[in-house]
């Protein structure tokens, strides 16, 4: 038999695959984001508490209200209820009675000038009502709170929480629209009670010109709803710091024995009467009240309006829906009665055939 023989070459070690050497190219991480020296580790002074915010670009307001919280250089100013008033505008506004923040939003969306939040006729309180000015705040729309009594605690903690206006009921004399203005006011001028450091009227403290500004920038109502009130009407608009004079048609018409009546004669040559004297009392934009009211049945928006009126209030949200309800229904069921009498005219035959074929 032959030897068989092998060559080294076809035993010896395969090469080895040859691969190349990795990139010692290094990945540089991304940039880290600038710092914002406004909003890291603020420097406060222990007198106001307030940050210092000195190595930053100075915020301006988003408005010149004391209920708007700071924003950036580029958001466009807002003017104020009172600068409005100044300026000759007339204004529109709705009551929320609901305290539904999505009611209040979808009111400013909506396009009105200022939502009073009801203190006094709505169920909720003060704590029910901030969450009413955060929506409307988001849709830049001023809220003014009514109260449910003119006393210096329901004042203090309506006004902290920074509504552009405050209503005060039952005014029926000079000497409660004094009280009324003071219960605005910081001492010496009045009685509030201070917590501006803190609370959201002042941007808890953020808005460092909310001492200087906010005598200026709040609007104070009063309202006169009754047949004392209109007999002082003259000399409670002439109250320094009384700002509007809001009329009360409906206890108005109580006090003079026609609560179910309100349209009555003698209730509208009262009003009258009351709207003459705050009329009369407007000398300039800065001397005198103005005349608001609210729209009844029988007293149009447009009809306040062409007697002087410049804040109109047209509506209450919880009317608006119970109409829009009442309509709805009474709709679906005229329809039911109108199909109903049409089959009893001409009645479906048993055998009717369905429909495809």
């Amino acid at each position: 038999m032959a030897a068989v023989t092998f060559s080294t070459s076809s035993l010896s070690t395969p090469p080895k695959p040859h691969f190349p050497k990795p990139s010692r190219t290094l990945v540089h991480p991304p940039p880290r984001p600038p710092r914002f020296s406004s909003f890291s580790n603020p420097k406060f002074n222990l007198k106001t508490l307030n940050p210092i915010l000195s190595r930053s670009p100075a915020p301006v307001r988003l408005s010149n209200t004391t209920s708007d919280l700071i924003a950036h250089e580029n958001s466009v100013p807002s003017r104020s209820l009172k600068s409005r008033l100044h300026n000759g505008e007339t204004l529109y506004g709705l009551f929320l009675l609901s305290f539904s923040p999505t009611l209040a939003e979808i009111a400013g969306l909506a396009g009105y000038d200022f939502v009073v939040v009801d203190m006094e006729h709505g169920h909720g309180g003060v704590s029910d009502a901030l969450p009413c000015l955060h929506a409307l705040a988001a849709t830049r729309t001023p809220a003014i709170l009514r109260l449910p009594e003119s006393c210096p605690t329901w004042a203090k903690k309506a006004l902290d929480l920074g509504p552009q206006g405050i209503m005060f009921p039952m005014i029926d004399s000079p000497k409660l629209a004094k009280k009324a203005v003071s219960y605005c006011l910081f001492p010496p001028a009045g009685v509030r009670g201070s917590a501006h450091t803190v609370v959201r009227a002042s941007s808890y403290g953020i808005d460092a010109g909310y001492l200087s500004n906010y005598e200026e920038e709040l609007l104070i109502m009063c309202q006169v709803e009754s047949e004392e009130a209109v007999k002082k009407v003259e000399d409670i608009a002439a109250v320094d710091g009384v700002d509007c004079i809001q009329m009360g048609p409906l206890d108005l018409s109580a006090s003079m024995g026609c609560l179910w009546d309100p349209g009555n004669k003698k209730v509208r040559e009262m009003m009258k009467t009351a709207e003459k004297g705050v009329l009369g009392t407007k000398k300039n934009a800065r001397e005198g009240a103005y005349l608001a009211g609210f729209a009844m049945p029988h007293d149009s928006p447009d009809d306040l309006r062409s007697r002087g009126y410049h804040m109109v209030s047209g509506t209450v949200d919880l009317g608006l829906f119970r109409s829009a309800a009442v309509e709805d229904v009474k709709k679906f069921k005229k329809g039911l009665k109108k199909a109903s009498d049409n089959e009893k005219e001409n009645p479906k035959e048993d055998d009717e055939k369905y429909w495809s074929e």
